[in-house]
């Protein structure tokens, strides 16, 4: 019997008792529900109304569910306030509470993602662990009597056949046939195991979206339960991963010994699907700590550390944070920690390059290194933090509703950052008000279904009179955590700075009426409001935007201290500015997309249906799936039983080194330049262009007359540095190793297969020891025939290296400027 809020038309004459009944809500076969008002305590409730034909045993039931839910107070159990007759009619007071059953929630929307339908079943779970813990087996557990109130939370009704766990079996079949456990169906005594099995039924078809045992004839579903081991469908599909299809599989086994013990086992086992255990580092130490009820956050972590997706970089944003924040890094760490993602390392340059960071580029950049001295260590990682977001979004299902998320995100952030005065405070606010989009970017890319769903409860249809639900309660009922906890789980996971972290929580309540000063308080409000004003642009209709835009000026002004021309200014600026962006990023925007409000008009590259790859290497790219941490500007596609590496083409190899020429040449003729940068420079040329795994800069050390390891790119080239040390005096009779002969005769050498007998016995022990490379290139610097520096380059395959005379010419053009920067240098 439904106690949910769904109205008829018929209309009663009279009063029941005290209560007004206003309008049928459900009727059954023995009662009908109403609503009502209680004048005396001024509320409405739900009144299940006997019918007058009503026989003995309705009416014993009727008692009999009275004395049952009397005895349990539950926030997951409908409560029954009343309980009595009138005019010879029994009749039973509940609680009235607005919203469906979840039998109706089904029809409409089919089924739910995974971590809506487990929390609605944990609820349910609860008030089972109180009813059989009170002894009280409810015997019908199903959709259509499981309401779920206006805050989503699960309302267990209708105990009227429930029994006592200590009664004695009469051999009566008691329940509804595909729900029905298997010794229900033969009338064994009640017993807890029972509705552990019903609530498995429902929560399986929560997944589904169908009956897990959908037979017409009753007697036919009682006798396949008894027969058959429930299957699970395949409309489940990827909705439930193996350890959720696990848990559904116990709780309807056949034999009721191999269900969970108990209601309480069973939230025990759901729970754990939700919130896992904490994992131990390698280190031994602990993993980041999550708040409580984020199984949500959990969940994302790990497919975040195990899946080359987005946020493909979350290892790499981790690292490049530590870094970014270090004083005592150096440029060439932060290069390296790009370097060490490909897809990171070409959207990077191409950003740079971009009219949106013209100003800092002043020319073209072939180099990570050169990006990072020119825009910075905080832009740099605030341009990594902005392309994580967007890293493989064209390769998914659900691409446009990520790049319009994506382009959200980014118009708050320039707008925050065009509000800003001071060009420090200008990154800050940047990436603050893009932050404060992380969490709904995040469950967009890895929970597509839950997205939708809270667009669904936040979003109000034309057709719907409930009014919208906002973002943070939907997320919450939907994911167990608000968009914004889980936001900031994943920025104590990468490392962010707490300020940047303090400016991610959007403000709540009415701004402050004096101006805040600067500091993370300040950047929360100019978040606030930059993402006011993009949301203004995206609801509102081509050149209707400006009056919304004025309510946000009137909201936020004084605390900001700016006005509404102030803010217009800042929109349109923005706008510009986004257009360009999304330009360097050769972000495309569907014809239909709301997300084309927030671009300049007239813009045709933006306004393309399809991203035109920038190369034929980056074409092979947009196909590929990407694997992180190899090295270069190289096509990486996984195989069912390998990885192959692809270098690039020949003609691409020749054109990076003589894009790193010039970019080293614009460098050098500048009134002053720093050599580190120079011969950085250098080296990241070379490792990009060749797909070298490891790059070394060794530098003559005077006291020892040697060369040792100084600097490098590539896999743990840290401690490989420090195994290079190559003598640079003869020895009198010992033969001299290869990598003395070819530094103090300045020949440069290309080793194919270092396993060859001959090389391999030239090669020095600490070489073959430490670093042994299948392959490698020496290129030694030579200044009036005496060697002063060395750089060496490996790969992991023999044959690896292949140079032809122009690649081989290049090559040398490199070295030589660094042997020039030298000279110039002093």
């Amino acid at each position: 019997m439904t106690v949910a809020a769904r109205a008829t038309s018929s209309r009663p004459a009279a009063s029941v008792g005290r209560f007004e009944l206003r309008r049928e809500l459900g009727k059954g076969a023995q009662a009908t529900v109403w609503l009502a008002f209680d004048p005396r305590l001024e509320r409405e409730v739900a009144v299940k109304l006997l019918a007058a034909s009503a026989g003995t045993l309705a009416v014993h039931q009727w008692l009999h569910e009275a004395r049952a839910v009397s005895r349990l107070t539950h926030p997951h159990i409908v409560p029954l306030f009343e309980a009595d007759e009138h005019q010879g009619r029994p009749y039973l007071v509940f609680e009235y509470v607005r919203g469906g059953t979840l039998s109706e929630r089904l029809k409409a929307q089919g089924p739910m993602p995974a971590r809506e339908a487990v929390t609605l079943m944990l609820g349910v779970l609860d008030a089972l662990r109180t009813a059989h813990g009170m002894g009280i087996v409810h015997r019908d557990l199903k959709p259509s009597n499981i309401l779920v109130d206006d805050d989503g939370r699960a309302r267990v009704m209708d105990f009227g056949i429930a029994a006592r766990t200590n009664d004695v079996g009469d051999g009566s079949i008691v329940g509804t046939p595909g729900y029905m456990s298997p010794e229900a169906a033969r009338g064994s005594a009640p017993s807890p195991s029972m509705d552990i099995f019903a609530a498995g039924m429902m929560l399986g078809e929560l997944l589904a979206g169908e009956r897990l045992l959908r037979e017409r004839d009753p007697y036919r579903a009682i006798r396949r339960v008894q027969e058959e081991d429930i299957v699970l469908p395949d409309s489940i599909g990827s909705r439930a991963d193996d350890g959720l299809r696990g848990i559904v599989l116990r709780a309807v086994a056949r034999d009721a010994a191999r269900r969970y013990a108990s209601a309480a086992d069973m939230h025990q086992a759901l729970t754990r699907w939700m919130e896992p255990a904490a994992e131990v580092r390698p280190d031994g130490a602990a993993a980041v700590a999550t708040p409580a009820g984020s199984g949500t956050l959990e969940f994302l972590l790990r497919r975040m550390k195990h899946k080359s997706d987005f946020p493909a970089l979350s290892d790499s944003i981790a690292r490049i944070q530590r870094v970014a924040n270090s004083e005592k890094e150096s440029l060439n760490s932060l290069s390296n920690e790009i370097l060490k993602d490909v897809a990171l390392t070409n959207k990077l340059l191409r950003m740079v390059n971009s009219a949106y960071f013209s100003h800092a580029a002043g020319g073209g950049i072939s180099t990570v290194s050169r990006a990072v001295a020119l825009v910075g260590f905080a832009g740099i990682r605030n341009m990594a933090l902005s392309l994580v977001l967007l890293e493989h979004m064209h390769d998914k299902e659900h691409a446009n509703h990520l790049k319009d998320e994506f382009l959200r995100a980014l118009m708050a952030g320039s707008v925050a950052a065009e509000l800003s005065a001071v060009g420090r405070d200008g990154e800050e606010a940047f990436i603050g008000a893009m932050f404060q989009n992380l969490g709904r970017l995040l469950t967009e890319f890895y929970f597509p279904e839950e997205a939708a769903r809270v667009r669904e409860l936040t979003w109000s249809s034309g057709k719907s009179t409930a009014p919208a639900m906002s973002e943070e309660k939907a997320s919450t009922q939907v994911l167990g955590l608000s968009f914004e906890e889980l936001a900031i789980g994943v920025a104590k996971s990468w490392g962010l700075p707490e300020p940047l972290q303090k400016t991610m929580r959007v403000p709540t309540g009415d701004p402050p009426s004096k101006v805040a000063e600067r500091g993370p308080e300040r950047m929360r409000w100019l978040g606030a409001a930059a993402n006011a004003v993009t949301d203004a642009l995206l609801q509102s209709e081509p050149g209707r935007a400006a009056s919304r835009i004025g309510d946000v000026a009137q909201r936020y002004g004084k605390v900001l201290g700016i006005g509404e021309k102030d803010l217009q200014t800042a929109a349109e600026q923005a706008r510009n500015r986004l257009t360009q962006l999304a330009q360097g990023m050769n972000l495309s925007v569907a014809p239909g997309s709301r997300a084309r409000r927030l671009l300049a008009s007239g813009n045709v590259a933006i306004e393309a249906e399809t991203v035109a790859a920038e190369d034929s290497l980056a074409a092979h790219q947009l196909q590929a799936t990407i694997v992180t941490n190899v090295q270069g500007d190289v096509d990486v596609h996984v195989g069912a039983d390998k990885t192959i590496v692809l270098a690039p083409p020949q003609e691409k190899v020749a054109e990076l080194l003589a894009a790193g020429i010039q970019d080293v040449t614009n460098h050098m003729v500048a009134e002053s330049f720093k050599l580190n940068e120079v011969l950085r420079m250098i080296l990241e040329t070379m490792f990009r262009a060749l797909c070298f795994r490891r790059i070394v800069f060794c530098l003559r050390d005077p006291k020892t007359d040697s060369l040792t390891g100084r600097f490098g790119l590539g896999e743990a080239v840290e401690m490989m540095c420090k195994s290079f040390r190559v003598p640079l005096r003869r020895p009198l009779q010992e033969q001299v190793d290869l990598f003395s002969a070819v530094c103090l005769k300045g020949v440069d050498t290309v080793i194919s297969d270092s396993g060859a007998a001959a090389i391999a016995a030239r090669l020095p022990p600490w070489y073959r020891e430490q670093v042994n490379a299948p392959a490698f290139l020496l290129l030694p610097l030579m200044v009036k025939g005496s060697p002063i520096a060395l750089i060496y380059a490996d790969k992991a395959q023999r044959g690896g290296i292949e140079l032809g005379e122009k690649e081989l010419s290049l090559l040398r053009t490199l070295r030589n400027q660094a042997v020039m920067a030298f000279r110039q240098a002093g």
